[in-house]
């Protein structure tokens, strides 16, 4: 499934005066393709992600998710699953709960929404702590429940905040690796927000922008 971007710009009121995060941009990222942005911070890379997810709406311009207008359509109303940067884990629910909390939202039921839990716990290399609570588990460990949670729904588009800005470097790599296998194992449209040029040159394309404008491509 592929994303269409036509003249889409986002604005934020502030006390200061209206702040211009994503200026106009046009963007295409195909079905199937590994796409990255790429740029500094307050360039607008996150603020399209979550245009793309459905957690921000635009001010104006088109978004068009498989070629059907998503313009006020809420995220769980798109097929796109989101890894945060921050995890967003629910912390008093076991990490089995956590996975399968996007499918309980779906109204899957019970006994699916474990199947499909466990399964994408086991892509990840978590079997055996589905019991346990977010605060028992690593860094890294918790990157991967997060991505574990949006790889349950098997979604046709997933993207990623800086999947490895707060993680070493084996545990980043681990995570990046792994992107890449679930990606050509499920031919999943990915795309990914980095400030790490090494990560982005492992895409199949990428977009920098700066000041909220595309400011180049690769």
């Amino acid at each position: 499934m592929g994303v269409s971007l036509r003249g889409v710009r986002k604005v934020f009121p502030s006390a200061a005066g209206p702040v211009v995060a994503v200026d106009g941009i046009d963007l295409d990222v195909a079905d199937g393709e590994f796409f990255s942005m790429l740029g500094p911070s307050g360039s607008g890379k996150t603020t399209v992600l979550r245009m793309i997810a459905g957690f921000e709406q635009p001010t104006s311009g088109s978004i068009r998710i498989g070629g059907v207008d998503a313009v006020g359509v809420p995220p769980y109303r798109r097929d796109v699953n989101t890894v945060f940067q921050q995890y967003a884990l629910f912390p008093h629910m076991t990490v089995l709960d956590n996975v399968a909390y996007g499918l309980k939202q779906r109204k899957v039921g019970k006994g699916e929404r474990q199947r499909a839990a466990r399964e994408a716990l086991e892509l990840v290399q978590l079997t055996g702590r589905e019991a346990r609570k977010p605060r028992e588990l690593s860094g890294g460990q918790q990157q991967r429940v997060a991505l574990a949670r949006a790889l349950a729904p098997d979604p046709a588009i997933l993207v990623a905040d800086e999947p490895t800005g707060n993680l070493d470097e084996t545990t980043g790599k681990q995570i990046v690796d792994l992107l890449f296998t679930k990606h050509a194992e499920r031919g999943m449209t990915l795309v990914l927000v980095t400030h790490d040029s090494s990560l982005a040159q492992r895409c199949d394309r990428v977009v920098r922008l700066r000041s909220g404008r595309i400011d180049g491509h690769s």
